[in-house]
């Protein structure tokens, strides 16, 4: 029978049937039963006992505690905010959601009350799960929730009856967890990853890193990020590998837990690697790749190991430019397009694709639920804005390609790295314009030895104001640091008559840049 080439195939069942039949859940059983007593989750805390849950293990308390929290009124769709620093608890949490159909909705534990209470509501948030030390800022923050549970207080309470919790259904396009990320709007947006994202993580991830089933991958940069949930989880999960779960990072204990669980495999990022640079490495370590964001020889050559290639962020879900070990890639370079993404550099002026070696814009397609997010919850405006009609995702990345390799180029968007942690500059700057006495603010990143850079703010007073500077100066930081997490909070407060401007009468924050950074090193000079 010939095929009618006019018949339209309906998009949202072609991207069904990418992963039909198949979930989160459906993954976890499927090593469960091939892997039952092989390590998936250790707990490895800076102090205390550790310990270690298999992949049968981990299942039974997922779905022991999915059933409980399905008993406590949590229904498929329902958000469910995971505010908790790395633990076991969060994660279990997270993975219980995802076997009833719920939304973990996970935030930074370094946010204050009011972007708390701004992530709860915007994600339709109807209970949490978080620690003790933050059980009083969340119960104050979030007063429309449900209920609260503490992790290690009323979290064992929350396990329930598997045979009473009725299964969820397998579809790979549903919601499975709510990342909040920082942008050039004045406040975050709710990035909506699926169950199809987490299953192409879990198929792409391990063949860009070189990672297999006997592997380990350390976590300690924070769950709530898409480094660890999508990275580093997904990415294990793909091959039925191990995970160890930091609180945080430690340099001082980071070679003795990387020989005794058999590390393989770790994120790196600026800190990390200044951080044990220099120390004495264990003979008999197995760690041999470092996921870095640009080809560097000279990492490789500090930290022994091979440092892989990878660019994404929140809403790639995983590595949409990437580097194998078996390849061979320019220093300083990203890699190359991952297959299954489709990637270009486009003049966001006009439109038209880049010439090689032309500097523009990262545009990247895919499918939506699968090799992209589903979508910002709640927000058409930033849904239109972010893709094109023929659904290519508009990045704000600059980006470069020559002779195959492609680069990274200073950010469109106005996004300070502090840390690891993206810190949008026009959020900044929309809090300290409510300080009284303010005529213009503008907020850029200022170098920094660990953090590789902290924002600070050059700040134009009123007309006719009488707030002398020491005043503003101390008046705007504590604004921030109240209304703000501490990794936003700028640093430094420089008074000027004005700022310095481009051709276009734009204000010429690279300049800025660089008055921050000699002024930082005047003020070392003089210490």
């Amino acid at each position: 029978m010939p095929i009618d080439n006019d018949v339209a195939v309906d998009r949202r069942a072609a991207v069904e049937m990418q992963f039909a039949g198949q979930d989160i859940a459906w993954l976890l059983d499927q090593w469960a039963e091939r892997r039952p007593d092989h390590p998936l989750l250790v707990w490895a805390p800076h102090e205390g006992a550790g310990r270690t849950w298999t992949y049968r293990q981990f299942v039974g308390d997922v779905r022991r505690l999915g059933a409980g929290l399905h008993e406590r009124g949590v229904r498929a769709g329902d958000k469910v905010l995971v505010h908790a620093d790395n633990c076991p608890e969060m994660v279990l949490a997270w993975y219980a959601c995802a076997f009833i159909g719920a939304v973990g909705v996970t935030t930074n534990t370094r946010s204050v009350g009011a972007e708390i209470a701004y992530y709860a509501e915007k994600a339709q948030c109807v209970a949490a799960v978080t620690q003790p030390q933050y059980a009083q800022l969340v119960t104050e923050s979030a007063p429309g929730l449900k209920w609260i549970a503490v992790a290690g207080e009323s979290f064992d309470e929350l396990y329930g009856d598997v045979a009473a919790c009725p299964p969820s259904p397998r579809d790979p396009l549903a919601p499975a967890g709510i990342q909040f990320t920082s942008g050039t709007t004045s406040k975050p947006k709710a990035v909506v990853h699926t169950h199809g994202n987490a299953l192409w993580a879990a198929t792409v991830g391990p063949r860009t890193i070189d990672m297999t089933s006997d592997d380990t991958y350390l976590v300690y940069l924070p769950f709530f990020h898409v480094n660890a949930q999508s990275w580093s989880f997904w990415t294990t999960l793909g091959v039925g590998g191990t995970l160890v779960l930091q609180p945080k990072f430690s340099s001082s204990r980071f070679w003795d837990v990387v020989a005794t669980h058999g590390v393989t495999h770790i994120s790196l990022i600026p800190f990390v690697f200044k951080a044990i640079a220099g120390q004495a490495q264990p003979e008999n370590h197995r760690l041999r790749v470092g996921v870095f964001g640009l080809v560097v020889p000279e990492l490789e050559q500090l930290l022994k190991i091979r440092v892989l290639p990878a660019y994404g962020m929140t809403e790639t879900v995983i590595h949409a430019i990437s580097g194998t070990r078996w390849g061979a890639y320019a220093p300083r370079s990203m890699g190359r397009p991952t297959p299954g993404y489709d990637c270009v550099v486009v003049d966001p002026e006009t439109g038209a694709l880049c010439g090689e070696g032309q500097v523009g814009e990262l545009w990247v397609r895919g499918h939506r639920g699968i090799q992209l997010f589903l979508e910002y919850f709640d927000n058409p405006e930033a849904n239109q804005k972010s893709f094109t009609d023929d659904g290519w995702f508009k990045t704000g990345d600059n980006v470069r390609y020559e002779g195959g390799n492609w680069f990274f180029s200073e950010r469109d968007k106005d996004v300070l790295k502090v840390g690891g942690e993206n810190v949008s500059a026009r959020e900044v700057e929309d809090v300290c314009r409510t300080v009284a006495g303010v005529g213009d603010i503008a907020v850029v990143a200022q170098s920094h030895e660990m953090l590789d850079q902290v924002a600070v703010a050059f700040v134009i007073k009123a007309p006719g104001t009488d707030v002398d500077d020491a005043t503003l100066q101390r008046t705007l930081i504590d604004t921030c640091a109240a209304q703000l997490a501490d990794f936003k909070v700028p640093r430094a407060v420089y008074v000027v008559d004005s700022f310095p401007t481009s051709l276009l009468d734009k204000v010429a924050k690279n300049k800025l840049r660089e008055m921050a950074d000699e002024l930082a090193a005047a003020t070392t000079t003089e210490g």
